[in-house]
């Protein structure tokens, strides 16, 4: 076994054993953790199985197949920043909409205090 395919093995188990571990102590969601755990499972099998990743690569047109995995993974990312700008885009509307709600309610007067029955007295 070339090195390039064992530290990609080693990269993509540590990888995937990390996001594990994070999803395990509830320090990543699992929505989000996903991609994560997509990515490092295709760089991984890609590592293992090297045919696949030679014909993949000459499908693709890509000379050295290690650089699909760089690519890869590269791609991977690239879904990953879209997905938490929408996750952002999405929190930063509902901040805006809170923060204004929150600035009417402010604005209103106080309402009354009520006022004690007899019996409270």
């Amino acid at each position: 076994m070339k090195r390039i395919a064992a530290l990609s093995i080693f990269a993509s188990l540590a990888l995937l054993l990390y996001i594990v571990e994070m999803v395990r102590r509830r320090k990543l969601r699992e929505e989000y953790s996903i991609l994560w755990l997509s990515g490092s499972v295709i760089v991984l099998v890609l590592s293992v199985k090297q045919d696949w990743l030679n014909r993949f690569s000459a499908a693709v047109g890509i000379a050295y197949p290690p650089s699909l995995l760089f690519l890869i993974g590269i791609l991977f990312i690239v879904l990953i920043l879209i997905h938490f700008s929408i996750t952002i885009s999405k929190l930063q509307q509902m901040n805006k909409k809170l923060s204004q709600e929150i600035a009417l309610m402010k604005s209103m007067p106080p309402k009354e205090a009520p006022s004690r029955t007899r019996n409270e007295r």
